[in-house]
């Protein structure tokens, strides 16, 4: 026998539906994670609704109002098809519903609320990270990118950790016993106090340490980059490594570029293609050495979807350069944290990013990329050197504030400063986590069709519905 629910009304419906749309925009536009929780409170009395479309036809509107106003850029780079790509990302959300109601139709209201973190970050790790339409922004944890408390969490942590206040907020609100209210603040209070060490590195002042400089160039000509060149070098003369975007060559790096390295005894990492076969190319970044010679080089992991972005690359591997073990991730790349892990896991104690933004992409787009760098620099504790086509060009320290910027729109832009390379990078606590999130999200989703309690508390049959209602 299936435990009966308690469901919402229209109106109820409604009213949870419009709080989850603002707090999430809230949360978004200010950068101050916790107003995701009311959002995640909201998700989860949709997901009370009568019937499984109940649930996830409003909260398929739900994600799309999440998304379609913070990537409305994406009208300009695929037109009408953008309708279907915010779809697919309101898609996870209506998922999430459907889920938590399975759950709590098989096994009860207490199950459903245990599960919802471990559903809701299962899902978004896998939207994330592990399909063909994998996107790694906007998720719960990257709300808090102007806030410290990704360390140790981890983006994914984070959100799990949202989640699991507003389920726990759910279970006492609803049953209002003292214990359960005590044990809840208890736990609140564990932690925020286990966030404090993030808090106070914040504070931290970064030691100097590689002395950086870069150029925002769209699609340049040889002698637009040595210009550039010039320029940065004489407003940085003591620069020891210059970095150009992705795709400033559409060959390698050529030999007018190559011979200003050697002649000013710099190094130059810089975005061009390496060819493969006669009709495919790796999209890549060359590292150009102090004697003019190309000394190292690394493909895109993640080529971006419906686009001729060349192959992923066919391996990962850290540069030892004179300071130390650097990660060097093309555009996009920074975005995933798998293809971040990997360098970490290398040993690697900073990344550098060069960047293609096109210009005509708008500066939504672009501000909505610039969240990425100090959020990852937070996660990991690792300096990030990020350098864009067209901005938003960013220096980070490893605590995540942003040491240098060049603006968008900002042809022919320098960015220059001092990378701290102190830092000793870690993997955040989340890499464990996600995994068991992902079992309990096919868990749950298969809930279905695994075997019920045996013994459930009825509900009062005009506040119920059961299974056979859907």
């Amino acid at each position: 026998m299936s435990p009966s629910i308690q469901t919402i009304g229209p109106l109820a419906l409604l009213g949870w539906s419009l709080l989850a749309v603002l707090s999430f925009q809230a949360a978004q536009f200010t950068g101050i994670g916790w107003l995701i929780i009311p959002c995640a409170y909201a998700l989860i009395e949709i997901s009370r609704a009568a019937t499984h479309r109940k649930v996830f036809y409003p909260l398929l509107g739900v994600g799309f109002a999440f998304y379609a106003p913070q990537l409305g850029f994406f009208w300009n780079i695929f037109g009408p098809a953008a309708m279907a790509l915010w779809l697919v990302l309101a898609f996870w959300v209506a998922l999430f519903g459907l889920a938590l109601r399975a759950v709590r139709l098989r096994w009860g209201e207490a199950w459903a609320l245990v599960l919802a973190p471990f559903v809701w970050t299962g899902l978004e790790y896998f939207r994330c990270e592990l399909y063909y339409l994998r996107f790694g922004w906007l998720t719960f944890g990257m709300t808090s990118y102007q806030t410290p408390s990704i360390q140790p969490a981890g983006v994914f942590g984070l959100g799990f950790l949202f989640v699991a206040i507003a389920a726990g907020a759910n279970r006492v609100f609803k049953s209002r016993k003292l214990w359960e209210i005590a044990a809840f603040v208890v736990c609140v209070g564990i932690l925020a106090a286990t966030l404090c060490p993030a808090l106070m590195a914040s504070q931290r002042r970064d030691r100097p340490g590689l002395t950086v400089a870069g150029v925002q160039l769209e699609i340049p000509t040889d002698d637009q980059v040595i210009s550039g060149l010039k320029k940065a070098h004489k407003k940085f003369p003591d620069a020891q490594l210059f970095m150009l975007s992705e795709y400033t060559f559409q060959n390698p790096v050529p030999q007018t570029v190559r011979d200003w390295c050697a002649s000013n005894r710099v190094y130059l990492v810089a975005g061009g293609k390496e060819p493969l076969g006669e009709t495919n190319f790796y999209n890549t970044a060359y590292v150009v050495g102090t004697n003019g010679e190309m000394i190292f080089q690394q493909a895109k992991s993640v080529p971006i979807q419906f686009f001729k972005d060349g192959r992923p690359a066919p391996e990962r591997k850290v540069w030892n350069s004179p300071w130390g073990k650097l990660g060097i991730l093309i555009c996009y790349d920074l975005s995933y944290t798998r293809v971040v892990d990997d360098f970490v896991r290398q040993g690697a104690i900073a990344l550098l990013n060069p960047t293609m933004d096109v210009a005509d992409w708008g500066a939504s787009e672009h501000t909505l990329h610039s969240r990425i760098a100090p959020a990852r620099a937070t996660e990991y504790g690792m300096p990030i050197f990020r350098v864009c086509s067209s901005g938003i060009s960013q220096l980070v320290s490893s605590t995540g504030r942003v040491l240098a910027r060049a603006p968008f729109p900002g042809e022919g832009e320098i960015i220059g400063g001092r990378l701290p390379l102190d830092a000793h990078p870690r993997l955040p606590l989340d890499r464990s986590l996600a995994p068991v999130c992902v079992g309990s999200a096919a868990l749950a989703l298969l809930a279905p069709l695994l075997p019920a309690r045996k013994k459930a508390a009825c509900a009062p049959e005009s506040m119920s519905t059961n299974l056979s209602s859907s």
